[in-house]
């Protein structure tokens, strides 16, 4: 490759290209298979505000974690003194792959 040029970025699937294969694979229709994807949707993230964590067997696992508060500060960066704010306690949403998924695509 010469340096300097960029691979080309692949595309992700959008929602109607995957509805659409799942619809030919399952052979089930277009609107059954949007209703289900969006109570899956639905589903997953009352799982996650309620238990912390939801797996899609075999693709991934979305888990919440607490981050806590940070005081404010006065940190050297790049040789001057800066004052960092202090930001409250929050939670944050993380997905990691199935193990199912790695051993699939390495």
């Amino acid at each position: 490759m010469v340096k300097g040029m960029k691979a080309a970025a692949a595309k992700a699937m959008t929602k109607g290209a995957l509805v659409k294969d799942l619809a030919a694979t399952a052979e089930l229709k277009t609107s059954v298979v949007t209703k289900l994807l969006g109570k899956l949707a639905d589903v997953g993230a009352a799982e996650v505000k309620k238990a912390g964590v939801f797996t899609i067997p075999g693709l991934a696992r979305i888990k919440t974690r607490r981050k806590p508060a940070t005081k404010a500060t006065k940190r050297m960066m790049f040789g001057k003194e800066t004052l960092v704010k202090a930001k409250p306690a929050k939670t944050v949403v993380k997905a990691f792959a199935t193990a199912a998924l790695k051993s699939a695509i390495i």
